[in-house]
C-alpha cells in the first residue's frame, strides 16, 4: 500500500513500503519533513513531472568506512595530491554539477529546482554536507548527502575526470567522524569501494539507536 502524506510531519513505518521500496507519495521538501525521513531511512526520489515520491528499500548499499577498499592505484593518486579536496566550500556547485552530469542509461536528473532549493536549505541549517575535488582550481568531482547522527546519507555524486568522485568517497571515509556511509541504492563503482547491501531494519536500528561509536 502506497501511503498519501498531508500536511502533517508523519511517516508510515518503512517497513510497509511495496517491493521496490516506494513507500509514500506527496507531501513536501520542508526541512522539518526532510530530516523526519532521513532519521527513518526514507529519502525523497522522483522526477519533475511526477509528485514527490518517498523511498524505502528493503537493503540499504552501505559502507563502513573501515571497511573501505582503496586501490593501488588510487593509493598513488591520493599520495601523489593529483587532486586538492575541500568540505562545505562550493555546496551549491556540487549539487548543480550533480543534477547537470550526463550519466550512462539515464535520461534527465531527479535532482530539480525544487530539490536543489531544499538541499540548500539543509546546508544552511547545517544538515547537508558537500565535499568537493579540484584540479587546476576547477570542481572535477565532489559528493553531497545529509547528516543524521554519525550516518552520512549520500545523495550523488559527479565526476568529470577519472577517479574523482571515487577521492570525494575516499575523502569523506577518512577525514570525517562519520561511522557509516548510505549509498541507498546499488552500484559496481560503490561496490569496488567495499559497500555492501544491509537489511533495511538493521539501518533503521542504527539511525533510531545511533549503535555505531566513532
Amino acid at each position: 500500500m502506497i501511503f498519501r502524506l498531508d500536511e502533517r510531519l508523519i511517516f508510515p513505518d518503512p517497513a510497509l513500503a511495496e517491493e521496490d521500496g516506494l513507500l509514500a507519495v506527496g507531501g513536501d521538501l520542508s526541512a522539518g519533513r526532510l530530516m523526519l525521513a532521513y532519521e527513518n531511512g526514507i529519502f525523497p526520489w522522483y522526477s519533475a513531472d511526477e509528485p514527490i515520491l518517498w523511498y524505502s528499500p528493503h537493503e540499504r548499499f552501505v559502507l563502513f568506512p573501515d571497511e573501505l577498499v582503496v586501490s593501488k592505484s588510487m593509493r598513488k593518486v591520493i599520495r601523489d595530491g593529483v587532486f586538492l579536496v575541500t568540505l562545505n566550500k562550493a555546496f551549491g556547485s556540487v549539487i548543480d554539477s550533480c543534477s547537470s552530469i550526463t550519466r550512462e542509461g539515464q535520461d534527465g536528473t531527479w535532482i530539480t529546482n525544487e530539490m536543489k532549493t531544499a538541499y540548500a536549505e539543509l546546508h544552511r541549517l547545517g544538515f547537508a554536507h558537500s565535499v568537493e575535488v579540484w584540479k587546476d582550481n576547477e570542481l572535477v568531482g565532489g559528493l553531497y548527502g545529509v547528516e543524521t547522527g554519525n550516518v552520512f546519507c549520500g545523495e550523488s555524486m559527479f565526476s568529470k575526470v577519472s577517479n574523482a568522485s571515487k577521492t570525494a568517497l575516499i575523502w569523506l571515509c577518512q577525514n570525517t567522524n562519520f561511522a557509516l556511509i548510505d549509498c541507498q541504492v546499488y552500484t559496481e563503482h560503490l561496490e569496488s569501494l567495499g559497500a555492501r547491501m544491509m537489511p533495511r531494519q538493521e539501518y533503521v536500528d542504527i539511525l533510531h539507536n545511533n549503535r555505531i561509536k566513532t
